[in-house]
């Protein structure tokens, strides 16, 4: 979305959580950190005299979101929301779709396992309630505490990733099961077919209920509502 806006001329400024060290450069004019609740990105629309809102956070980014409607509801700011198609299951998978951390935890088995918990590192600590498993994490950044299990192991990375690269890191660890929310998108996806080749179980986050809101597939779909043509090969960015 950012290389499109950039190509197309349009001013825009693309805003960063601040939750990962080292984030990819993007075309544009970057912030990184909260806006302080509603109030606060109520004030930042205002003086930045933003026309339009792209909501393009993550798909369980919930609090950002919310804030993003409520902002510019108040605001009278149009707003979209970019989003990632959610995962569905195929021919030959073995999911458990649960609504929530809570309920994934549930979900696992009592004998010991090998869980490859692909959920970043802001809901680990849930987990640590079953402690007689191991527990594989994929993170962007190093952990700086110490991590809530017993036994685990961490790799680094980022996205994308290809089928071949997580069959070879499933088979390696000897991974049982894995925990994933439904992100969404090609980027992710790997683990999945990976653990069907595998067949391996997969519990399955469902995204958390959002208030109702435009929602955009693709880049294109987002400048046509932005009323700008779409510049060739727009039509083939998804998320």
């Amino acid at each position: 979305m950012a290389q499109v806006l950039a190509a197309a001329g349009i001013a825009a400024i693309f805003s960063y959580a601040g939750r990962t060290a080292n984030p990819v450069s993007q075309p544009l004019p970057i912030r990184v950190g909260g806006f302080g609740g509603v109030a606060g990105l109520e004030r930042t629309i205002a003086a930045e005299r933003i026309t339009h809102v792209v909501d393009a956070t993550h798909p369980f980014a919930a609090g950002m979101s919310r804030n993003a409607i409520a902002a510019c509801a108040g605001t009278g700011t149009p707003l979209i929301a970019l989003e990632r198609t959610p995962w569905s299951p195929g021919e030959g998978d073995d999911w458990k779709t649960v609504p929530d951390i809570d309920a994934a935890v549930a979900a696992l088995p009592v004998a010991p396992a090998r869980i490859f918990l692909a959920i970043g590192r802001q809901n680990l600590r849930a987990f640590a309630m079953k402690p007689q498993h191991f527990y594989l994490l994929r993170l962007v950044d190093a952990p700086q505490a110490p991590l809530p299990f017993a036994r685990s192991d961490t790799v680094l990375g980022r996205g994308p990733f290809k089928v071949a690269g997580d069959y070879f890191l499933l088979e390696t660890h000897g991974i049982t099961h894995i925990v994933a929310k439904n992100s969404g998108g090609e980027g992710g996806r790997a683990k999945l077919d990976a653990a069907r080749l595998l067949q391996l179980p997969v519990i399955l986050i469902a995204r958390p209920v959002m208030p109702e809101r435009e929602i955009a597939r693709s880049v294109e779909a987002v400048m046509r509502w932005l009323g700008h043509p779409p510049l060739p090969g727009a039509e083939n960015l998804g998320v």
